[in-house]
């Protein structure tokens, strides 16, 4: 063999090995097309755990190849909040506790879902509380108080998110601060409003493209003990009505709210079936995902509540379990990833990481 070809045999791994780390990536490579960011509210790793253990020791989250832990904690206070968690998630930056959208230089800052729509994604958000609430809030909204619902509601007409489902409709048509009727503003802009008074799951056309909104409740949803199945077949319709809607990619964001909530009451079987039910969720995405081949899909929490712990006594099934609080508390919380750009998501990272790698590989 001439020594030129023996030359270049041995050179040819190098220049394949700089080839694969300098190429730009690409869909089909390490950068994905849509993001699905889920946000199990208040899901530390001992509600994932007793989800599990309750159902058959299996979760669809076990389908996830990346996995990682997430510290939560705010500007001021190790211990955060929603709005201060879920900012962070959508603007990429620590704020106080109660805020939504601003930063703690008291600056607003887009969020990835106004970044998304600016470069012509489609945009969505589906989650079981009030869509005004604070982790829904943080990702179109800039208030100072996460209690300003009625100022929250507005920051829906100021933008051109594809579509929202959750609880809330009394911030919209039902307003103490002023006479607005933002259903019908929603309307005139274009959008199909539904709710649950003439509707039992959001179910657009699926030969429509037209913007969507559905109310789940004219407060807060019920819990999933109390009849509500809408998060799962939601979060699968988002998905395909978003891929629809542009050519471009899309953002969605799906927040299982009332894991939280149980934590909250220190109930365990609210908690439990509340993470059974986001888990279904999560299940109807990597269906999507699977299909689609050009999904991210993302699953976290903004904070752990409870101080949830799994005590002696326990088998498989049937749970002894205690609560430490009735608050948030400070301990890290788990986080999956599945599709492409996957694997940016594991190890140790910080809740302003989701941000800036979910930015960066959507090229916001």
């Amino acid at each position: 063999m001439p020594r030129s070809y023996i030359k270049l045999f041995l050179l040819l791994p190098l220049v394949l090995l700089f080839l694969s780390a300098h190429r730009p990536p690409g869909r089909g490579g390490n950068r994905p097309k849509n993001v699905i960011l889920l946000i199990g509210d208040g899901m530390g790793l001992t509600q994932v755990t007793a989800g599990m253990y309750t159902n058959n020791n299996s979760l669809n989250l076990e389908a996830f190849p990346i996995t990682g832990l997430m510290k939560t904690h705010s500007a001021k206070q190790l211990i955060t909040d929603s709005a201060a968690g879920a900012t962070a998630f959508a603007c990429g930056c620590k704020t106080y506790n109660g805020m939504v959208g601003i930063c703690k230089d008291k600056q607003a800052y887009p969020t990835l879902l106004e970044q998304s729509e600016k470069l012509g994604l489609a945009t969505g958000m589906v989650t079981t509380s009030s869509i005004t609430h604070a982790t829904p809030a943080a990702f179109i909204a800039h208030v100072k108080d996460r209690g300003m619902m009625e100022d929250i509601a507005t920051w829906f007409l100021k933008t051109d998110i594809d579509l929202f489902v959750g609880g809330g409709m009394r911030y919209f048509n039902n307003r103490k601060t002023d006479q607005r009727d933002l259903v019908a503003e929603l309307i005139a802009k274009g959008y199909n409003v539904s709710d649950f008074h003439n509707s039992p799951l959001p179910n657009p056309n699926p030969q429509t493209t037209m913007p969507f909104v559905w109310f789940a409740a004219d407060e807060e949803p019920q819990k999933v003990t109390e009849g509500r199945t809408y998060l799962p077949d939601a979060t699968f319709m988002a998905s395909n009505f978003l891929k629809k809607r542009s050519e471009k990619g899309f953002f969605l964001m799906v927040e299982g709210s009332q894991i939280d909530w149980g934590g909250h009451a220190q109930n365990a079987e609210y908690t439990i079936k509340e993470v059974l039910d986001f888990d279904m969720a999560i299940g109807r995405a990597l269906e999507f995902a699977r299909a689609d081949g050009e999904t991210l899909l993302i699953v976290t929490a903004d904070h752990e509540t409870g101080g949830m712990a799994i005590i002696q006594g326990s088998e498989m099934g049937n749970l002894e379990v205690q609560f430490v609080t009735d608050s948030h508390t400070a301990t890290m919380v788990p986080v999956f990833a599945f599709g492409p750009g996957a694997e940016q998501f594991g190890g140790i990272i910080d809740n302003t990481d989701i941000y800036t790698k979910i930015k960066n590989l959507l090229q916001l």
